[in-house]
């Protein structure tokens, strides 16, 4: 790696959740990316759409703003608001996916580049106050990491907890 690149745990997180994504959802039927399991759920097409629509208006709007101007203002992102609108509805998820997928490639391909002294550059957000450059790339992952495990939880309960068993007993999904 050149010595120019930012490198970062955030960062090398970044950059491997789109593969842990696939991974995950190897097993997954169009059927199955598509069924909640529960009204006040999302699917895995819902969760996925909404990390393509984050990925721009979130996070990637708020580093730009960040890195353009020093003490941005940052807009506030109410998701419930979104999905009361169906924002994150009736989408291909595999559209969705290779949406995200691109933005998230272009954002780690961004980042890389940047002087650590980037990472002190702040954002004024309404409701959090200041917000560093280093806190946006650590929520960012902390947000990845949290769909993640929504997503393992609906594999888990859709394909493979089914097809187990009697040893279905010793489980309690919460997809």
């Amino acid at each position: 790696m050149p010595p120019h690149e930012l490198e970062h745990p955030a960062l090398d997180q970044l950059a491997a959740t789109p593969e842990i994504l696939r991974i995950l959802m190897a097993s997954v039927s169009d059927e199955m990316a598509l069924r909640k399991p529960a009204p006040d759920r999302w699917s895995l097409a819902e969760v996925l759409e909404h990390l393509s629509h984050t990925e721009g208006h979130v996070f990637r709007a708020r580093l730009d703003l960040m890195l353009a101007k020093d003490g941005a203002e940052l807009e506030p992102y109410d998701e419930k608001a979104f999905d009361a609108e169906g924002v994150y509805s009736g989408n291909d998820p595999e559209e969705s996916f290779a949406h995200w997928e691109e933005q998230r490639e272009a954002a780690v391909e961004l980042i890389r580049t940047l002087d650590a002294t980037k990472l002190t550059r702040t954002g004024r957000h309404p409701e959090l106050g200041v917000v560093t450059v280093e806190q946006l790339l650590n929520n960012w992952v902390c947000h990845d990491l949290g769909h993640v495990r929504q997503i393992a939880e609906l594999v888990r309960a859709q394909s493979f907890a089914p097809e187990a068993g009697p040893f279905q007993k010793y489980y309690h999904l919460k997809p």
